[in-house]
């Protein structure tokens, strides 16, 4: 593991070699059959998790770390295949049409089934009954930006610049998107979005004075944020984060925007209860160990390893508010 808390986000910003899209195993004892399906008792192979987005960023780190434990609790190869693509919508696709026998399993973003849905038509849009939740994993959350010589210090200091504000995000319907455009329509702020596909462009562009300000989750910000690169101006969590605790949320300033990126274990729809199980007690097992916790602060992750059913709970309860608040203000995210 990194020895600092910012090191694992250094990928992001880094080349990424091919080696990044393959496999990730755990070490040890493992079984190498290249597929599960024997007549053993699970597993009996290789369990492959797929990543709905680039290698580096914080779905890829995550599924990565996870990956590692599971399959050291089960004592198999865990390979990690990178598959981006609209927000994980392509990796979701390929995930829920794969046989249901735990030997295929993906963690995913809840932006792909609270926010893209209002983007796209309602056929085009991912649902999660395609999918059995295995466990909660972790939030992760955002925190709007801008460059140390904007002189930018809080949302009212947008407000009194008396121009036309042009914000980053990591992508159409994303959370990055969604805070940022609620943010600016509340405060009543003339603004332009700019799209990035993900993190790392996004944070590029800011350093480079390219937009304003930029919208991303704490861990891609917060080693420019404590190098002095950047200024924070707002976290979009209900409380105050603990990896930046001086930074005032946007409900503290008076704009009431809660968003956050959480993540969770998915496997195809069907999957037996028993292998279901399995993958619960092995990812409880790599959630309790020093490594796994340390990986959490290391990337500002907040854990979130919850039941199924308080996933479930949490998805329905952000789409019903994210939809209506888009409503009411009439904002269109898909443009």
């Amino acid at each position: 593991m990194p020895t600092s808390r910012t090191a694992p986000r250094r990928i992001l910003l880094g080349v990424v070699g091919a080696a990044a899209a393959v496999a990730l195993t755990a070490c040890g004892g493992v079984k190498t059959t290249s597929s599960g399906g024997g007549d053993g008792e699970y597993p009996t192979g290789n369990i492959e998790f797929s990543v709905g987005a680039s290698a580096g960023g914080s779905t890829d780190l995550i599924t990565r770390a996870l990956a590692q434990g599971i399959g050291k609790e089960l004592g198999v190869s865990t390979p990690v295949l990178n598959k981006p693509g609209a927000n994980g919508a392509l990796n979701a696709k390929e995930l829920q049409s794969a046989k249901p026998d735990g030997y295929k399993i993906a963690v995913q973003n809840a932006s792909l089934f609270t926010i893209t849905p209002l983007t796209v038509s309602p056929a085009e849009a991912t649902k999660i009954d395609s999918f059995d939740v295995i466990t909660g994993i972790s939030r992760d959350d955002y925190v709007m930006a801008t460059s140390a010589q904007s002189g930018y210090k809080s949302i009212d200091d947008l407000k009194k610049a008396g121009k036309t504000i042009r914000y980053g995000t990591t992508g159409v319907g994303t959370g990055a998107q969604l805070a940022s455009a609620l943010t600016f329509k509340t405060a009543g702020i003339e603004s332009t979005a700019v799209p990035f596909d993900g993190g790392a462009p996004n944070l590029t562009a800011l350093l480079g004075n390219q937009v304003d300000v930029s919208t991303m989750q704490i861990g891609e910000a917060i080693e420019n944020i404590k190098g002095g690169k950047l200024v924070p101006l707002a976290v979009f969590s209900k409380e105050r984060i603990p990896f930046l605790p001086d930074v005032k949320t946007a409900k503290e300033q008076g704009y009431d925007v809660q968003v956050t990126q959480y993540r969770f274990l998915t496997a195809p729809k069907g999957t037996p209860e028993n292998v279901k199980a399995k993958l619960l007690d092995a990812a409880k097992k790599t959630f309790a160990t020093t490594e796994y916790k340390k990986f959490n602060e290391e990337n500002s992750l907040t854990p979130m390893e919850v039941s199924p059913q308080e996933v479930l709970t949490s998805l329905q309860n952000d789409s019903a508010t994210f939809k209506a608040q888009l409503d009411k203000y009439g904002i269109n995210l898909a443009g």
